[in-house]
């Protein structure tokens, strides 16, 4: 789904903005939940066949993020062994995606084989919630960042307005904005910026 269809502009989007509201006021969690949902939604009507490895990708990091938030100090080296298996896991499955079917290309050019794998399809966006959870990952390690909400970390990695374009976001940076009341009540000036931009 592109921002700029009708699908977007008058069904996915109301829904979305309408639904997050109305829970906000009394439920502010099932607001954030029903924001993941959402973007889940936005993420699976584009490439569904993929919706089930961004989950595997949300899950490893959520579970490998809060290991490495409850090592103590005394137990920095197995924070920095999670942290490695983390990176390890995430540049896997960045790099098989990205750079397999080059690979086998290259190798069959340099040495005449023919090794063949059936083409490889870049899931939309694999590079940006990579990224961004090495990045919380990275802020686990190096600054004790911890996410106690699966829901909201979960937003933090799939929120639909950045998920397929970017910019790669920092924990620090979005979280903490979930954790105001403000967020989940409107306001007609943002909604108006929103509406100029958009």
């Amino acid at each position: 789904m592109l921002f700029t269809t009708l699908a977007f502009a008058v069904g996915f989007l109301p829904l979305v903005v309408a639904g997050f509201f109305l829970l906000g006021r009394r439920w502010p969690g099932a607001a954030a939940t029903w924001l993941f949902l959402a973007s889940l939604f936005f993420y699976g009507y584009w490439m569904p066949q993929f919706t089930g490895l961004l989950l595997a990708s949300i899950v490893a990091n959520y579970v490998i993020g809060g290991a490495i938030g409850r090592c103590t100090t005394e137990h920095r080296s197995r924070a920095r062994a999670l942290l490695i298996l983390g990176v390890v896991i995430n540049l896997g499955l960045l790099s098989y995606f990205k750079y397999a079917n080059f690979l086998v290309a290259t190798v069959n050019g340099a040495f005449g084989s023919a090794w063949a794998i059936d083409p490889i399809t870049l899931p939309i966006g694999i590079s940006f919630f990579t990224f961004t959870q090495l990045a919380f990952l990275a802020d686990a390690h190096h600054k004790g960042v911890k996410e106690y909400r699966a829901a909201h970390y979960g937003l933090f990695v799939t929120y639909f307005p950045h998920l397929i374009a970017g910019p790669v976001l920092h924990h620090a940076q979005m979280m903490p904005q979930f954790r105001q009341a403000a967020t989940y009540r409107v306001n007609a000036a943002n909604l108006a910026c929103g509406l100029v931009i958009f």
